[in-house]
Parts: structure tokens; C-alpha cells; sequence
């Protein structure tokens, strides 16, 4: 392959991106990133240094100024040569990721860092913009979504696996919450980008999906 390839993938919370776009990548041999994570490695040293989460040229500069990084596979995420992974998906960082992300200095640091990326290698990249902004003119748009019940049910065993045992209806409020927050922000909203699949998971098994892809993706590369 003469040009490195992107695969971008978007959709709501736990419609599964993260883990079908990390096995896609596992299977091509791509590098595998996670754009929120991404925004929750910024919000996180903004919590480290007290920043004031309204102060927009602040946190525009600690983006740009932000050396993220992951490791082979996708399962370690790195900011500033520091091993993050599991400090980024604290429910403080949450909150304000949340925050973060939604600064339009912020989120065109970002998009700059993602598009070097993309530009040096082949990836699969998860977000909520990446079709739409990130990577409009990507060889392989995928929306991947999935009715809120599954979502709800994916989130909650999710949570439980690491420990945490929350109500599904809480659950269904955060992610419907969520939901409407991500797709009436002004900048970058969650949206079905021009030219996406869309791909609806609520009765796919994980390997399904995996097939879906890899399908849409060799039918691409023919």
C-alpha cells in the first residue's frame, strides 16, 4: 500500500467502537487510536496542574503542548512519556473530558495531532468526528451504532467488569445524556458523516461486526 489508509470509525457511547476498532486494527496490522482518549489525557493534566477547565487559551495551549502516544495494540495510552491508561477513565477525568472537548481550540489541537497521525501511517481511529472533521476524505467511514437498551446493557457489563455496579436506568440516563450532548455541541457534533456505513450492532455479536468491517474495508482496497 503505497498511501497510508484510514479507517474512521464514530458513534454514540456503547456502540462498541473502541472495541471492534482496536480488533480491526489488531487484524490489518494498523495503529489503533482512540481520540478520546486523546481529550480525557488533556483533561487529566489540566486536572494535574488545577488549570480552570473555562480557561480557553490555557487548555488550547496544554493540548498543543500534549505528547500523546500509544503503545502497540492500543491498550496503553501515554501522555508525556507517562503510562495514563488507567488514570484517564477516572469519572473526575470523565467530567472534564466532557468539558475539554468541547473547546473549539482545544479540539483543533487535536484534530492537528490525529491528522499527523493518520498522515504517517495506516489506522483505524474512533471517535465522534473523525469521518465528519478529522478525516473527511477517509477511504472507509464507518458509524457504528446500536439502539440505547444494548447500549445500556454494554455499558453496565462494561462497569461491572471493573468493579463498578451502577443501576441500568443510571446507565441509560448518562448515555441518553450523553447522546444529547454530543450531537447538539456547536463544534464538531456527533452527526452520520457524508459517505458513512452505517452499521447498527444492536443484534451483531462482536466477531459479526468484525466481519462487516473487514468486508466494507477489502471491498475499499479492491
Amino acid at each position: 500500500m503505497s498511501q497510508p489508509l484510514v479507517v474512521a470509525i464514530d458513534g454514540p457511547a456503547g456502540a462498541g467502537k473502541s472495541t471492534i476498532a482496536r480488533r480491526v486494527a489488531v487484524r490489518l496490522g494498523f495503529a489503533y487510536i482512540d481520540s478520546g482518549a486523546m481529550y480525557r489525557a488533556v483533561a487529566l493534566w489540566a486536572l494535574r496542574e488545577r488549570a480552570d477547565l473555562d480557561d480557553v487559551a490555557r487548555l488550547e495551549k496544554m493540548a498543543r503542548a500534549a505528547r500523546i502516544e500509544f503503545a502497540s495494540g492500543g491498550s496503553a495510552v501515554f501522555l508525556n512519556g507517562e503510562d495514563v491508561t488507567e488514570a484517564i477513565r477516572s469519572p473526575e477525568v470523565s467530567q472534564a473530558a466532557s468539558k475539554v472537548s468541547a473547546l473549539a481550540g482545544v479540539r483543533r489541537a487535536l484534530v492537528e495531532q490525529q491528522r499527523r497521525m493518520g498522515a504517517a501511517q495506516s489506522v483505524v481511529m474512533e471517535g465522534r468526528d473523525i469521518g465528519s472533521v478529522v478525516f473527511p476524505e477517509a477511504e472507509v467511514k464507518i458509524y457504528l451504532d446500536a439502539d440505547l437498551e444494548a447500549r445500556t446493557r454494554r455499558r453496565a457489563l462494561e462497569l461491572e467488569q471493573k468493579g463498578e455496579i451502577v443501576g441500568a436506568e443510571d446507565v441509560a440516563r448518562e448515555l441518553a445524556e450523553r447522546d444529547r450532548r454530543d450531537s447538539t455541541r456547536v463544534t464538531a457534533p456527533l452527526l452520520l458523516a457524508p459517505g458513512a456505513v452505517r452499521v447498527d450492532t444492536t443484534q451483531l455479536s462482536v466477531e459479526e461486526v468484525e466481519q462487516v468491517i473487514l468486508k466494507l474495508i477489502g471491498d475499499t482496497l479492491r
